[in-house]
């Protein structure tokens, strides 16, 4: 469907994660990737996000431990 380079999983990821956890612009990651050596358009980017978040949110919600009402405390000792 789109021609041109194709990108390392782990870039794609990282760009993914980056962008949904840490609040980032989509030209933020552009030149985040191009201080480490890799030219990346922002609209590939976007891309990856729209490809990928609906696919890492279901694999985090199969993982995800369910909430109980149980809570496990340490004791801590204070001088």
């Amino acid at each position: 469907m789109f021609k041109g380079r194709h990108f390392n999983q782990s870039v794609i990821l990282l760009c993914v994660r980056w962008y949904l956890a840490y609040n980032l612009s989509l030209r933020d990651l552009e030149e985040m990737m191009a201080e480490r050596g890799l030219s990346v358009d922002h609209s590939t980017v976007h891309r990856w996000v729209i490809h990928f978040a609906p696919k890492l949110l279901e694999r985090f919600n199969r993982r995800k431990r369910a909430v109980t009402g149980k809570w496990h405390v340490d004791e801590t000792l204070s001088n």
